[in-house]
């Protein structure tokens, strides 16, 4: 396992596949990044410590510039446990996912997340093939977490903006322009 990429460990995981089947390749538009940059959020978003220190980006969302990060709502120790948050390079900041888990879920659907300011949302055209590397990607899902993929990523974004997106959107707004 790649203990050197993130603390982590599904991170780690999931950083030792992508190194094997290539970025982009198992998610459409997603790959790891380098764990806790803080150059797009500074440049795109706001440079106040009190805002960057609560976000580890990690991930580029799409092709675009998107860009996934862990919000530090609280104290826990428990990386994965954080709720996953996106910031969309066209605007818009949302909760995606509840914890790392979900994501992963949402990453099996293989389409890249649309961001604006008012949602964020997964579309995927039924015709449109799969990512070369999406069936591995579905079998370590499985293999190493027991989950499958979500079939309604609309839905998994729902339930999280229902839990978190409200308090989300109370925190970030002091620090954004």
């Amino acid at each position: 396992m790649n203990i050197t990429y993130s603390p982590v460990a599904e991170f780690n995981l999931l950083k030792d596949l992508q190194d094997r089947i290539g970025y982009e390749n198992f998610a459409d538009g997603f790959g790891l990044t380098e764990y806790g940059d803080l150059s797009g959020l500074v440049a795109g978003w706001s440079d106040d410590l009190a805002f960057t220190g609560r976000l580890i980006p990690f991930a580029q969302a799409t092709c675009g510039g998107s860009f996934y990060a862990l919000w530090k709502i609280d104290d826990r120790t428990d990386l994965a446990a954080l709720p996953v948050v996106v910031f969309g390079d066209e605007g818009g900041q949302h909760v995606v996912a509840r914890h790392v888990h979900e994501l992963f879920q949402l990453l099996g659907f293989d389409a890249e997340i649309s961001v604006d300011w008012e949602k964020a949302s997964f579309y995927r055209d039924e015709d449109k093939p799969h990512s070369c590397g999406h069936d591995e990607y579905v079998a370590w899902l499985n293999q190493h977490f027991g989950l499958p993929v979500a079939k309604d990523p609309d839905a998994v974004l729902a339930s999280a903006q229902a839990e978190l997106g409200q308090r989300f959107a109370d925190w970030a707004r002091p620090f954004l322009p």
